[in-house]
């Protein structure tokens, strides 16, 4: 049966959290992995920062073989990142097991990972691997997706169904609105640009699963 898990990892221990040691205010958000040849390209949204700042960060890190800036939308950016497979790390862990990530973000304290496998087995193939390669994972969530479930609702990770159901419980979506993206935050204890975050990733979610024309084929 598909399982959930989500696990957290101190900050400095996942690659792309070195930006942390000179750039504490930010937050990153990774988007997407994709495996190549040799190396894994993420990518990943960084906001809080200059442009400038976050190459800067990562000009010298030995996983790096090379970044670049895709797409940027006011103080968020959108970077490609190809990173060598030679360097240990949780992007080497997801590849190799095939574990599919469903949400990562970091801040200057940890990581969230939230990831989906076919069964059990899977969560528990990528766990011992991170252990091989002396990652401190810590998994703090995990659980089978039923058939009770939606496909919204099996779509949406624990962590964005949190945050919408608040926002649509305290008004967020009224207009005006009753409460601002911060009130939220400090309800939920995270930053606002994480509210941001689940927010729009939830609802982009919602729309994939329930409108006609974003299904795929």
């Amino acid at each position: 049966m598909a399982t959930e898990a989500t696990f957290t990892v101190p900050s400095d221990q996942f690659p792309l959290g070195t930006i942390f040691e000179q750039l504490p205010g930010v937050t990153v958000e990774l988007d997407r992995i994709i495996p190549a040849q040799d190396v894994v390209i993420p990518y990943f949204w960084v906001r809080g920062t200059r442009i400038e700042d976050i190459e800067n960060a990562f000009q010298d890190h030995p996983g790096v073989e090379n970044i670049a800036l895709v797409d940027s939308i006011e103080d968020q950016y959108l970077l490609r990142v190809e990173w060598s497979l030679a360097y240990d790390g949780i992007l080497r862990a997801l590849t190799e097991t095939g574990v599919p990530l469903i949400e990562a973000v970091g801040t200057n304290t940890q990581w969230t990972f939230d990831v989906r496998g076919d069964d059990q087995q899977d969560i528990a193939s990528f766990q011992q691997r991170c252990k091989e390669l002396s990652i401190p994972i810590t998994l703090s969530k995990l659980h089978a997706l039923t058939p009770l479930e939606s496909e919204t609702e099996s779509a949406l990770t624990d962590a964005q169904q949190e945050a919408l159901v608040l926002a649509y419980r305290r008004g967020y979506f009224n207009s005006p609105r009753d409460v601002t993206m911060a009130d939220l935050g400090d309800e939920l204890g995270i930053t606002q640009q994480a509210v941001a975050s689940r927010l729009r990733r939830g609802i982009e979610k919602i729309l994939g699963t329930t409108l006609p024309e974003t299904r795929p084929p």
